[in-house]
């Protein structure tokens, strides 16, 4: 296999690209040929250098959202691996720690350890890693769609978490690839209603067409208490404080991800007198991934919609531009380390 090229970002504002020189899998490991990998806000904070402390180490390869093929799989890992379609967590768990053996691997004591943050990413030709991380697809699947099944799989716990009922009223605020995969997903589950908020005029298209029957801008949101289950899923400073006043007392808030610098917090006292349930989500467990893999399995969840710009993995740096020009119109990129797979 040929090495191809990687992009490393060295330190804030620095980046490269350099050849790639496949790893060969080790023990457990499978060595993957990467299709595409997508580009969003966390690696945005790795490139700036506003990613929080802990959670990167330079020099790094990024990427955390891909999918591929099995190229090569290591000793005890199943040869008929080789040449399937795989998506695969991020958290490189312990497996052994208490929160490991009760199946929350995001929340591992040994410490942070992920894809494309402090481990080797995506973006590059090649990727290795532990084979208990992949997730099979269909022979037939669609790697450039599947690509977004890193983000699928934390909208998926975040609906886990929300455990929404038939019949119940459910807004998501955040109308980016995040929101409106949460959305589609909690579609599924026939709410009464489910509101859509969002920024921009714009995106009130795509959040019906995700499953929303309902859109408001971030700055309408008059109404207060009409709804069941909110997940906030925008990370803007004050969205986390607004998801919270459309809940109904008692009503169930599901936070997702890091907040932006500087956010409101909840007001405890509101937390208390209308006994509001509070849940978080940052990165997704196995159940969650299991659950994203299935419903896109079955056609419930579909991001090509998403998918604005693809381009090779040597036009990052105007892929980071148009991601920072703030056009709505910008949905989800990606990038091809092998530009023949455009």
């Amino acid at each position: 296999m040929s090495g191809g090229l990687a992009l490393v970002v060295d330190g804030p504002d620095t980046f490269e690209l350099v050849p790639h020189l496949p790893r060969p899998p080790a023990h457990g490991e499978a060595l993957v040929r990467v299709h595409a990998v997508g580009i969003c806000g966390s690696d945005r904070e790795i490139v700036r250098g506003t990613r929080p402390a802990g959670y990167v180490q330079y020099p790094v390869i990024p990427g955390h959202e891909w999918s591929g093929t099995v190229a090569a799989v290591g000793a005890e890992v199943p040869v008929d691996l080789v040449g399937r379609k795989v998506v695969g967590e991020g958290f490189r768990n312990c497996q052994r720690c208490d929160r490991c053996r009760g199946g929350e691997t995001s929340l591992c004591t040994a410490g942070y350890e992920e894809t494309g943050f402090t481990q080797p990413g995506a973006m590059a030709t090649t990727l290795t890693l532990p084979a208990r991380l992949l997730h099979v697809l269909d022979s037939d699947a669609d790697l450039t769609a599947a690509t977004l099944m890193e983000p699928a799989a934390c909208a998926a716990a975040a609906a886990l978490c929300a455990g929404v009922r038939p019949g119940e009223r459910v807004a998501v605020v955040g109308t980016g690839t995040l929101g409106l995969l949460t959305a589609q997903l909690l579609a599924a589950t026939s709410p009464a209603a489910l509101l859509a908020v969002g920024r921009h005029p714009q995106h009130a298209g795509r959040a019906f067409a995700f499953g929303a029957t309902e859109f408001r801008l971030a700055e309408n949101l008059s109404d207060q208490g009409e709804f069941d289950v909110v997940v906030e899923a925008a990370g803007a400073p004050d969205s986390a404080a607004a998801a919270a006043t459309l809940l109904r007392r008692g009503g169930r808030l599901v936070l997702i991800g890091i907040p932006a610098a500087g956010a409101i917090g909840l007001d405890p006292t509101d937390l208390v007198v209308r006994q509001l349930q509070v849940r978080t989500v940052f990165g997704a467990p196995p159940a969650a991934w299991t659950h994203a893999v299935r419903a896109f399995s079955t056609g419930i969840l579909d991001s090509r919609p998403l998918i604005t710009h693809r381009m090779p993995l040597t036009d990052f740096a105007i892929a980071m531009k148009l991601l920072d020009s703030g056009d709505p119109a910008v949905g989800k990129v990606l990038l091809f380390p092998d530009s023949a797979e455009l």
